[in-house]
């Protein structure tokens, strides 16, 4: 018999988000509100420290005041996709039971209104919150 050991190991995951980027986010769910936005999050992951430097706008995307979404068959393979980004018009960063379902990536981005700086939020599939970080 082989024994096979892996070690794993934990990473603390952080989230660094360009500042550039933000503003396109900010600018983009200002301009989708009363409806929820949604945006695709580009970057790279090495050793649990996420960095997002692109977005890209996911086609077919749908929206409503309490929903937004696209069909993840029409996206072309990529391996710089590291999460979604999507927005709150009700005023709440924690994620919902139907975005967890939905999970996409490595980490979900929630921006709540009125959508500035300090209104953006990072978790991760189990709803934990991630550090975020502007650079």
């Amino acid at each position: 018999m082989i024994t096979v050991i892996f070690k794993k190991r934990n990473f603390e995951r952080k989230v660094l988000l360009q500042k550039d980027v933000l503003d396109s986010i900010v600018s983009y769910c200002q301009m989708k509100h009363p409806n929820e936005g949604i945006l695709i999050l580009k970057g790279k992951s090495k050793n649990g420290e996420i960095k997002i430097d692109g977005l890209v706008i996911p086609p077919f995307n749908y929206s409503g005041p309490t929903f937004a979404g696209f069909p993840h068959s029409f996206l072309p393979f990529d391996m710089s996709y590291v999460g979604i980004v999507h927005s709150h018009p009700s005023g709440s960063a924690e994620p919902s039971v139907t975005d967890l379902h939905n999970f996409f990536g490595l980490v979900s981005l929630i921006i709540k209104s009125p959508y500035n700086d300090e209104s953006i939020f990072a978790w991760d599939s189990n709803g934990n919150s991630i550090s975020l970080s502007i650079v």
